[in-house]
């Protein structure tokens, strides 16, 4: 860069002349009237942070932290807090994992490539499917790529959407957005004692729905009974059959592939990383007759020159990597990380220990909500199901008074109507049960 350029980026260097160029070019004086900053918030140069050592900012960092109320939660409708071993913590931190940041140049990265093709082979046994990848970003969106691959593979024919009545509002929401911009709708299926009503189901669908979406557990903890033929009604009317899970019930619960999934979606990070309530691993797994319409990459086994194995990025559809008509989605986002650590988790485990956490889920709130039902205004559960790691319970009292009553005695539950509140327990806050059923007693 010459003395008289501009400073700034060296990669995109400006002399004054070329700037001024570019300003005739656009009708303006300067470079600031091309940005309307309001005065309000224009920043004026000063930061208005009083400067204070390292040890003074911590200490006035936890004295504020300290003010947070900390409450035992027995929340989860999504989002699953499990014993995460410090073992994923300590190699998932290694510089060659922590600063590698995506695979974009397979060959630096071989060791990386290898932990998310064990990844993509894990969610490939768990489902049953013979595709998998690791570049969602969460549940909800993989649900969008999900409804959008459907619309492509049915061009032709076909806008409807189907999800149960009863779903997370998030994940909803964020398949409103990814069909918005299509003719597709998202329209909704009744329930009956918290599962798919297949009845109801069947009166309305038709040859212009392209994709069924069910989950399994439900949002609500049942496991859902009727999906192999929630998935024969699909394909008897050409649709996609989607399927809503997560690793441990898929260790437990029958395979996806078994009651006629075409697509599982779901979150990953019950496993691997605690509970954040925003960040999380998006599963997509899928038969291998879309394996072209796989949104983000695929991690895949070739040979190097000389004869050796090598992981490489066989197939990314995105479109940064080619032509814009082909890309299925622009969604790759670097999960990467977040898939080693569910990996890690998943293998400390083992088979064996993944099916004890799924069998623990399912003992669990059947014994905290017998508990609970014992209790002068309380039933539990609502749904006359078997439950995964949550339940519904119905109190005489108001729902939002219970809720604030626990909260006052350092517990947090859902509350998801008038009189029903959601309990989750898992192994992390299984310790608190004894004193968590003391307080609902006293508040209900």
């Amino acid at each position: 860069m010459s003395d008289s350029a501009t400073p700034g980026s060296p990669f995109a260097p400006h002399t004054p002349a070329e700037t001024q160029a570019m300003l005739d070019v656009l009708s303006v004086a300067s470079e600031e009237e091309l940005f309307d900053i309001p005065d309000d918030i224009k920043f004026d140069g000063n930061f208005g942070i009083q400067q204070r050592s390292e040890q003074n900012v911590r200490a006035r960092a936890e004295k504020m932290l300290n003010r947070n109320a900390s409450l035992t939660e027995f929340l989860g409708r999504g989002h699953y807090s499990h014993y995460i071993p410090s073992l994923v913590d300590n190699l998932s931190i290694r510089s060659e994992f922590l600063t590698s940041y995506t695979q974009y140049q397979p060959e630096v990265a071989q060791g990386f490539l290898q932990v998310l093709f064990e990844y993509q082979s894990m969610l490939v046994e768990l489902t049953g499917l013979e595709i998998a990848n690791c570049s969602m970003y969460d549940a909800a969106t993989a649900l969008g790529e999900a409804a959008t691959l459907a619309n492509r593979l049915r061009q032709t024919s076909g806008h409807r959407v189907l999800v149960p009545e009863v779903i997370a509002a998030g994940r909803r929401d964020v398949l409103e957005n990814y069909v918005g911009g299509s003719e597709m709708v998202v329209e909704s299926y009744a329930m009956a004692d918290g599962n798919a009503d297949l009845d109801a189901l069947a009166e309305i669908i038709d040859d212009d729905v392209v994709m069924i979406y069910a989950e399994n557990p439900t949002v609500r903890g049942t496991i859902e009974e009727g999906l192999t033929k929630l998935g024969k009604l699909a394909h008897d009317h050409d649709a996609i059959f989607t399927l809503g899970s997560d690793p441990v019930a898929l260790s437990l619960l029958e395979k996806p592939s078994a009651v006629g999934a075409d697509v599982v979606v779901g979150d990953a990070s019950t496993l691997g990383i605690p509970t954040s309530y925003g960040m999380g691993l998006g599963i997509f797994a899928c038969r291998e007759k879309f394996l072209r319409q796989v949104p983000g990459r695929l991690v895949g086994i070739s040979e190097d020159s000389a004869g050796m194995r090598a992981y490489t990025l066989t197939l990314q559809t995105r479109e940064q990597h080619i032509r814009r008509e082909r890309a299925t989605s622009n969604i790759c986002s670097n999960q990467a990380w977040v898939a080693l650590r569910a990996a890690m988790h998943i293998a400390m485990l083992g088979p064996d220990g993944l099916v004890d956490l799924a069998k623990d889920c399912v003992t669990r709130p059947d014994e905290l909500a017998e508990r609970l039902d014992s209790i002068s205004g309380v039933q539990a559960p609502v749904h006359d199901r078997y439950h995964f790691r949550e339940f519904v319970a119905h109190t005489d009292q108001p729902a939002a008074a219970i809720v604030s009553d626990l909260a006052a005695k350092g517990f947090a539950v859902h509350q998801v109507g008038e009189h029903e509140v959601q309990v989750c327990v898992t192994e992390t806050n299984a310790v608190s049960v004894d004193e968590f059923v003391a307080a609902f007693t006293e508040v209900a």
